[in-house]
């Protein structure tokens, strides 16, 4: 019996040891074995007034977890304010009191049929119980220093935005991230600390960004060297571009990642409406020149997308173009995710009690998926696509952003949809050149407009992108004319068709200065996978 219990013991110190991370060149590993992990995240806010993880009056903190878990989330972005572990006053708060300082007499009612066993807690205590439930759910974590006061964020002139600001001390803000990589030393859940959520604001400057980044990283490494270092930018966490020139020096070596937000905000409903295939090549122009260039080259480092999100209620025509552009770069370039959000709603944000987040994955009384498509469209930014291990050869899928499927060719040579797990592997592609299958001598062909694409031996179709958007592919039928591939609509068998090209010109094959049309269910990727 005794060994039975060694052996148990033994394997729980390993699993438990089992979550230290760390990088090389542009991948996010275990430390141990090198095997690639993908963090696929949701954030889940505790860094609002009442410094209470959202939700908890609402629901129990292991149903919670539970439901993040079951929806394909390894890991959870959580947040907190600097001021909880620098400041007696705001971290010895007890939930109740906190509750009590703002008059949330329903929240502590939710709070008691929930979650009664909190109450008596700081709220340091709860946010380091909310970690070990995440960590008994195999969830990893990682911590975000979201704010320094606790407060909605993010505003240029809200005293939180950058080095110096009101409420944004340089000294108290080192304080804070010793306290919190000390207390999380030995919480094998928590793989990471992200230094500082959008630095923004007038005041902000690439000198001091380099200053105390620097002395920040350094400063979580000396007390916690196991976790992961996440550096976020200048501009909303929307520049790092300044990278290229001068990189950023630390005392410590693989362990650093970089993050970058990514929203449609901007740019209005009505310019992606009138303008959807240039905008997408825009935006994803400008994510390169400022963020995604990190993943390429020889100095090459994680790069972390640590929100982005949509209004799932789908009535936002901006989040509902920009995020199937999005969502293709991101899959490309294989790199990390967190998303913006898990709470369907908010115990206290800027004087509101119980407000509805439509960001949230889920809905406002926390019972189901908000948007369970829209979920599905995540699919194949889960999955490991490039590991850098690997000895199989680098071919592609053709992911459907629109939908989150990729192509599958049947048996009988049609071309249909299914999950990305299941999808075709093709070689790699040169404009102007045949689509082939990977490893036989059978091509992509295109029919008539509005007949079904089909793969045979009969290689005559050459295909381009034809937009500046990159996901426009188009080929010449027999009569000289440029489809497209296109998705049907309300199709019941994800069935694929060639058509006349949205929002292209027929004879220069570019983009249409203005377009009613919404070109998505045409826009296709071929995703690089050596899995």
């Amino acid at each position: 019996m005794r060994g039975i219990l060694a052996l148990l013991f033994l394997q729980m110190v390993a699993l438990c040891a089992s979550t230290e991370l760390s990088t090389t060149s542009r991948w996010i590993v275990h430390h141990t074995s090198g095997k690639r992990v993908r963090l696929a995240c949701v954030n889940w806010p505790s860094h609002v007034e009442p410094m209470i993880a959202e939700g908890l009056e609402k629901k129990p903190l292991r149903h919670i977890v539970k439901k993040i878990a079951e929806n394909g989330f390894n890991c959870v972005r959580l947040t907190w304010a600097t001021y909880m572990f620098t400041r007696p006053e705001y971290g010895s708060l007890r939930v109740s009191e906190s509750l009590g300082k703002y008059n949330l007499s329903a929240a502590r009612d939710g709070i008691v049929r929930n979650n009664p066993q909190i109450l008596n807690m700081t709220v340091v205590e709860l946010h380091k119980a909310v970690v070990d439930e995440l960590g008994r759910r195999k969830v990893m974590v990682v911590l975000d220093n979201h704010v320094s006061r606790p407060t909605w964020c993010c505003g240029d002139k809200d005293g939180n935005g950058f080095f110096g600001d009101a409420d944004f001390e340089v000294e108290e803000w080192l304080r804070g991230l010793a306290a919190v990589a000390e207390a999380y030393r030995d919480t094998h859940a928590v793989v990471g600390i992200s230094m500082r959520n959008e630095l923004r604001g007038n005041r902000q400057n690439e000198a001091e960004w380099y200053k105390y980044m620097q002395e920040g990283g350094n400063t979580i490494h000396t007390h916690n060297p196991d976790v992961l270092i996440i550096v976020s930018g200048l501009n909303y966490a929307g520049n790092l571009g300044f990278l290229k020139s001068q990189p950023l020096a630390v005392n410590f070596t693989n362990k650093l990642v970089f993050e970058a937000h990514w929203y449609s905000f901007g740019t209005s409903a009505e310019q992606w409406v009138a303008q959807t295939n240039q905008l997408c090549g825009t935006i994803t122009k400008w994510a390169l020149d400022n963020y995604l260039f990190l993943t390429q080259g020889n100095n090459s480092f994680p790069l972390f997308i640590s929100e982005f999100g949509i209004n799932q209620r789908g009535d936002s025509e901006a989040d509902n173009r920009y995020i199937g552009c999005m969502l293709a770069a991101v899959a490309e370039f294989d790199v990390d995710w967190a998303l913006w959000t898990l709470q369907g709603s908010y115990i206290l944000r800027e004087g509101h009690v119980d407000l509805e987040e439509f960001y949230g994955l889920l809905d406002f009384n926390w019972d189901r998926l908000r948007n369970p498509a829209f979920l599905d469209r995540l699919q194949v930014l889960r999955q490991i696509n490039q590991d850098y291990k690997s000895k199989h050869p680098t071919h592609y899928i053709m992911l459907h952003p629109l939908s989150g499927l990729c192509v599958h060719i049947a048996k009988n040579g049609m071309v249909a949809m299914a999950s990305c797990k299941r999808a075709t592997r093709w070689d790699q592609h040169r404009d102007g050149w045949p689509i082939k299958l990977a490893g036989s001598s059978k091509c992509l062909g295109v029919a008539g407009d509005g007949e079904d694409p089909r793969v045979s031996r009969h290689c005559s179709s050459k295909w381009k992108y034809v937009s500046s958007s990159g996901l426009h592919l188009a080929a010449q039928d027999t009569r000289g004319e440029h489809l497209c591939l296109e998705l049907e609509k309300n199709a019941s068998d994800s069935k694929i068709v060639t058509k006349k090209c949205l929002c292209i010109g027929d004879d220069d094959l570019a983009d249409l200065p203005t377009c009613a049309d919404n070109p998505q269910a045409q826009w296709f990727k071929l995703i690089p996978t050596n899995i």
